[in-house]
């Protein structure tokens, strides 16, 4: 008797469900995205996203992904998504930093934090208030949700050993988000190139050094081609956010049900994609080096010379920028609660072998 109780519940339950799921009204989300859907961390979430949503959702929502430049310019992502001539977008926020300075803060900030307490500001903190409030600031009609999270980038690739300041002076180098700042205050001239662009602008010259991403992704460009010296830590990402975008109008059309789908899912693509990147780096280091790549560990002095210039464009940033100005300060007030968790709870690391 116990057993058909069960099964007649299992049965309603499932019945219910699948009623539920078929009476939701079916949502397209044409998706363009910044970087090539390949590329493990930058593009990978969002086909992670793309494969699971219809079965989470009950085949109510259906995402069509569109790679780099076959809907739109990756550039106009933002507006597309926000005027409705696309559902939904994927990228890090940093690739409106010439739109919104401040939402360069969303995507990865010099000298950390690092993914665990970037997550906990965002999904414990004020994170993905201040985020969704940004936009809303700038009338957007936008819904903002993290999906997806890169672990530590390299700090960039020289044809030169870099051994003082004075070494990065007068170099031009592609450079992202705020780190570009910091370097133009090194007397480095930066540019933001897209990754299909940096191995053609290295080849002609028209950049002498470059930054871009992981180990595995700056060698699908073939960076080892041309530069010998890959420096680390990666001061200026130690993690980089990555998110989706979604119309207003069609977020608001969807059901309660639907949206938490979407949380959800993207919840589960951020902690895939980490995990995912931390685990495929080592390997291609080694591989790197059997291919006469040097990696190098900057030195204590580079390091604080970076920190110092970092202050600077914070204090510069901040006195120009109300919005980056508040973002910045609930970040730091929550960074410095989480120093006295980090300095007790976790070992010291042991001193970096390349």
């Amino acid at each position: 008797m116990k057993t058909v109780k069960t099964f007649v519940i299992s049965a309603l339950a499932l019945s219910l469900f699948s009623g539920a799921a078929l009476a939701e009204k079916r949502v397209l989300l044409k998706t363009p995205i910044y970087y090539n859907s390949v590329l493990p961390g930058l593009g990978s979430p969002i086909k992670y996203v793309s494969d699971n949503i219809g079965k989470l959702s009950g085949n109510s929502i259906k995402m069509k992904i569109y790679e780099p430049n076959k809907l739109i310019n990756p550039k106009e992502i933002l507006d597309a998504v926000a005027t409705g001539k696309v559902q939904a977008g994927f990228a890090t926020a940093g690739n409106w930093g010439g739109k919104i300075p401040a939402a360069r803060l969303f995507s990865a900030i010099p000298f950390g934090p690092e993914a665990p307490e970037y997550l906990a500001w965002f999904y414990q903190g004020n994170g993905n208030k201040l985020h969704q409030e940004l936009y809303d600031s700038k009338n957007l009609n936008i819904k903002v949700q993290i999906c997806g999270m890169l672990p530590p980038e390299t700090s960039g690739w020289f044809n030169k050993e870099i051994n003082s300041a004075d070494d990065l002076k007068g170099l031009k180098m592609r450079f992202f988000g705020l780190g570009a700042l910091v370097m133009e205050k090194m007397g480095v001239s930066t540019v933001g190139l897209p990754g299909g662009e940096i191995f053609p602008a290295l080849e002609k010259g028209a950049i002498d050094a470059t930054e871009f991403s992981m180990p595995v992704v700056d060698k699908r460009i073939g960076l080892k081609k041309l530069l010998k010296y890959n420096y680390f830590p990666g001061w200026h990402q130690q993690a980089t956010m990555m998110e989706l975008i979604i119309n207003k109008d069609v977020w608001h059309k969807m059901s309660e049900q639907q949206q938490s789908v979407v949380e959800h899912i993207c919840k589960s693509a951020t902690l895939d994609a980490l995990a995912y990147g931390e685990a495929i780096q080592a390997p291609v280091m080694k591989e790197n080096v059997a291919s006469g790549v040097i990696n190098k560990y900057w030195s204590a002095e580079m390091l604080a010379t970076f920190k110092s210039q970092w202050q600077q464009v914070v204090a510069e940033e901040s006195a120009k920028d109300p919005e980056f100005n508040k973002i910045y300060q609930d970040l730091e007030a929550f960074r410095k609660d989480y120093d006295l968790w980090e300095a007790n709870a976790f070992l010291p690391r042991p001193k970096p072998s390349l």
